[in-house]
């Protein structure tokens, strides 16, 4: 179960506590939210695309959404998302649960959108679609072991 090779990837850094798990659903941005009891902002998505001949995870602020011109223009290719068979083949998260930790495949590349630098904590999911964990910006760049903060992303609405 992806929720238990988060678990046990936490363990390694003495946080594994830290994962919240719910009885209700959190497998979207606003049951998520109401989950957690944040705004939806707080809630880092992570949304996965194909891009050359393998997967690149954005992390993002969940109020916001991907800016077509600014991803082309980071990645030199259209935003294509893939199917929740290609997602849970790449990362080894299901739809609904995807994070960017414990991800062993090398085809993998994670990046953070600058939409969640302006919160002090927000919360990923951890592996499963009832659950997540509050990091700040910066724990959240460390133990996603991302490739860095880009800026593809604009605010819903």
């Amino acid at each position: 179960m992806s929720i238990e090779k988060v678990r046990s990837f936490f363990a390694g850094l003495g946080r594994e506590d830290d994962i919240l798990e719910f009885a209700v659903s959190s497998a979207t941005v606003e049951l998520a939210a109401q989950a957690v009891g944040c705004s939806p902002g707080r809630i880092a998505k992570t949304l996965s695309f194909a891009v050359d001949e393998g997967c690149v995870l954005v992390v993002c602020a969940g109020d916001s959404k991907i800016d077509n011109s600014k991803f082309k223009a980071q990645f030199h290719t259209k935003a294509k998302m893939l199917s929740p068979d290609e997602v849970l083949s790449f990362t080894g998260h299901a739809v609904g649960g995807v994070c960017p930790f414990a991800i062993e495949n090398p085809a993998v590349t994670v990046y953070l959108d600058e939409s969640m630098r302006r919160f002090d904590t927000v919360y990923p999911a951890a592996g499963s679609s009832n659950s997540a964990i509050r990091l700040t910006p910066a724990e959240l760049e460390r133990f996603s072991k991302s490739a860095g903060w880009i800026d593809v992303c604009k605010l819903s609405g």
